[in-house]
């Protein structure tokens, strides 16, 4: 199974920072996934310090292989509670999880995270741990064996309290039972939605109870889903050695998943072995050269140009764009694994025998795209030079 997992928040109204912290971390080779929720005590800059150092403790001890279970027990024993409000100064809910469905969480004052198999709720059982510092502090501890197509979801009180005082039905706040319900409806009526949309509407749904659209608290949402991961291969420059373009051109056609290339030059070698049409596009925008069509292909572009704007876009989430590079990006970030082909071979096109960087500029894009796919997209990523 693949782990799709997606945060989205929102900050209180007024406010120039984050209260609430989210982390993760993937761990490709393992399967495994790691994240943290926090939410700072407050709001603004004092809380978003408190929830940082919270979550990143959190998941440092786990990464150095202390057990969950003993990492949140030292995180719940070592955090003071505020004089005046009477109040930690931090919650969390840990998660660590594999592609084998094995789940472990562990809360500590953030609201009951939701297990859902479709659209239907699952009771999950816990034990509590007790804190040896203070006495009205307790953990819950999750051992759990998801199935493919399961979600589980976590959120900030700046959810479950959304409404509080306003008119309606909501005025005591969405509570945990009112998001259950919001949730079911949805995955009925849209069971496919993907993680990062089920996000979306959930912090959508907390402004839209706010008084004036405008959150009295700090609103976050995760969302794991465990399912089949989505497969894509982006094929960009021609081969180190010419005699083997038709062994790659196959490789590329019999690969299962859907398709890109990025580069005339690339298109064009495919084009002629796998004898197939290339009709190049009329429309540019963005002043990028414009997208091209080949059967059996879902996405056709220029090669460095577009992998230079499509890179930029990524690392500042600027994921909408309209011009070739933005339908890069998209295509990308549509896919869970995605398989690089790099091509080696000298480039005519691009190369200028006075300019060694020249020479260099794709694998150095090729890294970064990398980079920034696994690091920040939480993507998996191989690439296969070619």
């Amino acid at each position: 199974m693949y782990i799709d997992i997606s945060c989205s928040q929102e900050k209180k109204h007024g406010q120039n920072a984050f209260g609430d912290y989210f982390i993760s971390r993937r761990y490709a080779e393992e399967g495994r996934v790691l994240a943290v929720l926090s939410d700072g005590l407050g709001s603004g800059v004092k809380a978003s310090i408190l929830a940082r150092m919270t979550a990143t403790m959190l998941i440092g001890f786990i990464e150095e292989d202390m057990d969950i279970r003993q990492a949140a027990a030292i995180i719940m024993n070592s955090l003071p509670v505020c004089r005046v409000r009477g109040l930690n100064y931090a919650t969390f809910s840990v998660l660590d999880c594999d592609d084998e469905g094995r789940v472990r969480v562990v809360e500590e004052g953030n609201p009951d995270f939701l297990w859902l198999r479709g659209h239907k709720p699952i009771p999950a059982p816990y034990t509590f741990i007790e804190s040896q510092s203070f006495p009205d502090r307790h953990l819950k501890l999750y051992n759990l064996k998801v199935e493919e197509g399961d979600r589980l979801i976590f959120v900030s009180d700046g959810v479950t309290q959304a409404g509080i005082g306003q008119p309606g039905p909501n005025s005591l706040g969405l509570g945990r039972k009112g998001l259950l319900d919001f949730l079911v409806s949805s995955l009925e009526r849209h069971y496919t939605l993907d993680s990062l949309r089920l996000c979306k509407h959930i912090t959508s749904l907390a402004l839209k109870l706010s008084p004036q659209h405008k959150p009295v608290d700090d609103i976050s949402a995760v969302v794991v889903h465990f399912r089949n991961p989505r497969r894509c291969v982006v094929f960009t420059g021609p081969p180190f050695e010419k005699r083997r373009d038709s062994y790659y051109a196959l490789a590329f056609d019999r690969f299962n998943g859907r398709k890109a290339v990025c580069g005339g030059t690339t298109a064009i070698l495919l084009a002629r072995e796998l004898k197939r049409r290339l009709s190049v596009g009329s429309e540019s925008r963005g002043g990028l050269p414009p997208l091209s069509i080949m059967e059996g292909v879902d996405l056709v572009t220029e090669g460095l140009l577009t992998l230079s704007r499509a890179i930029s876009y990524l690392q500042t989430d600027n994921l909408n764009q309209a011009d070739a590079a933005g339908s890069l990006v998209r295509f990308l970030l549509s896919h869970d694994i995605i398989h690089i082909m790099e091509g080696t071979g000298i480039n005519v096109a691009n190369f200028d025998p006075s300019r060694a960087v020249d020479f260099d500029l794709r694998q150095t894009l090729v890294q970064k795209l990398s980079e920034v796919l696994r690091t920040k997209h939480l993507k998996s990523v191989r690439v296969q030079r070619v």
